[in-house]
């Protein structure tokens, strides 16, 4: 996911820049920003949960004794620099926050469940970002855009094509023409879609355009005169896949590697690859990852006793590690655990964990 120019990147000072983080980020609660020039910049509480394709954001989650999350979100179409930014802002902001934090990364589209939870009324990809200066006006009546909303468990609402073909029978879809929202719902769309798509259509109205939008609610075969206006008459719509709805089950198996640098460069061994794996495998004076790569997941864990390279690197020491599985960079999250903090997800790999 990162060019090879990040480990010269994560060599910069890893104190954040004066007034980058300031002692507001202890503060509970969630805290989303967006990087812009190197730099993390504060999302308005409205613009919370949409995130631009060709951005990159950090997002914190702050539960004070309960534990905090850094997450990185990665658009689809975001630069390299903003990538490697977001990882360097990642590691100052948990440097800032005494190493404690646990990491993640995101790219646009394989989210895990619990950073999907963080915006409960819904997440909206849009076109667009910073680099290319590309964000359409927000101005209510000339706002033309299309919102597909898809899933089972974790729906998504993601900016389409403004056509026809960006429809089926399967889903559901907000047309969002500034003064006027439109609710569409598919004939085979599921229960979870039509009551998610109404939030989104809510969402829309009272945050970007101030309370100040109608919503209308209709289903396929009752289009408004205001949607046909926009995309005339609509064609024969393809069936849906109801197996695009779920994630198929995928082997749970995994293996852990030791890595170290105590020969004065990075080496990954394999300990095993039989888990259950047993807890006194983990040693607190060095790093290790647990490569769950067949269910698209990467954890490293950062024993208390591992030297600050080792740590400062860790995320370094993933990229590396999917490159030599050759694991689809896009699709593998990574999850990086201070010892102490493990997560239950991480603990199931291990036998009689207490």
């Amino acid at each position: 996911l990162f060019p090879p120019s990040l480990l010269h990147l994560l060599m910069l000072p890893l104190k954040a820049a004066p007034g980058q983080f300031g002692p507001m980020v202890r503060s509970l609660g969630l805290q989303v920003w967006r990087v812009e020039k190197m730099k993390a910049v504060p999302l308005d509480q409205t613009e919370v949960g949409s995130f631009y394709n060709g951005d990159s954001y950090l997002v914190l989650d702050n539960r004070g004794e309960m534990g905090a999350d850094i997450h990185m979100w990665i658009g689809e179409k975001s630069t390299g620099d903003e990538q490697m930014a977001c990882a360097m802002l990642a590691i100052q902001l948990d440097n800032f926050l005494g190493g404690e934090p646990i990491q993640h990364r995101h790219v646009q589209g394989y989210e895990t469940p619990e950073f999907m939870t963080l915006f409960p009324r819904g997440v909206s990809y849009k076109e667009g970002g910073v680099e290319s200066a590309f964000r359409r006006s927000q101005t209510c009546g000339t706002v033309h855009r299309l919102y597909q909303i898809k899933g089972k468990r974790n729906i998504r609402a993601k900016e389409v094509a403004l056509t026809w073909s960006s429809f089926n029978k399967g889903d559901c879809f907000i047309l969002d023409l500034g003064e006027t929202i439109v609710s569409w719902s598919g004939s085979k769309a599921n229960i979870f879609e039509k009551q998610k798509v109404r939030e989104i259509a809510s969402l829309i109205r009272d945050t970007e355009r101030h309370g100040k939008a109608r919503i209308i609610d209709t289903s396929e075969g009752e289009e408004p005169e205001e949607m046909l206006k926009v995309l005339g008459q609509m064609p024969e719509l393809p069936e849906s896949m109801p197996e695009d709805d779920s994630i198929a089950d995928v082997s749970n198996s995994a293996s852990l590697y030791k890595v170290s640098d105590a020969t004065g460069s990075m080496t990954i061994t394999k300990i095993s690859d039989k888990s259950p794996f047993g807890k006194d495998l983990l040693v607190r004076d060095d790093c290790f990852i647990l490569d769950n790569g067949a269910n698209g997941k990467i954890f490293v864990w950062k024993g208390k006793g591992a030297n600050a390279e080792e740590k400062q690197e860790s995320l370094q020491m993933a990229d590396n590690f999917i490159d030599q599985m050759k694991y689809p960079r896009m699709k593998t999250q990574v999850e990086i655990l201070p010892q102490g903090k493990e997560t239950i997800i991480f603990k199931q790999f291990f036998k009689n964990w207490n």
